[in-house]
């Protein structure tokens, strides 16, 4: 099993949160209204679909685990994206 798509993934997921840590720095309280997308309804429900196309597109293919991480990202920046475009927060 290879963890090259786990430390990928894990490289990315860094950089967004010293990106919401930086913006934290700079003012206080951004990174808690970054990370309120988590709690708009649509967009998890949007966020979450993404989630399991992408884990049904790894099972069809029977990738690793490393695939599996990157189905969960993938569904966290589409719930973000969805809450920056419907503005529900």
């Amino acid at each position: 099993m290879s963890l090259q798509p786990i430390l990928a993934c894990a490289v990315v997921v860094a950089a967004l949160v010293v990106r919401s840590a930086v913006a934290e720095l700079k003012k206080p309280g951004e990174a808690r209204r970054q990370w309120e997308f988590l709690m708009n309804k649509t967009a998890a429900a949007i966020g979450g679909s993404s989630f399991l196309a992408v884990v049904g597109a790894v099972a069809v293919s029977g990738l690793g685990w490393g695939h599996l991480a990157w189905a969960v990202l993938a569904g966290l920046l589409t719930a973000f994206v969805t809450d920056q475009l419907t503005g529900e927060s």
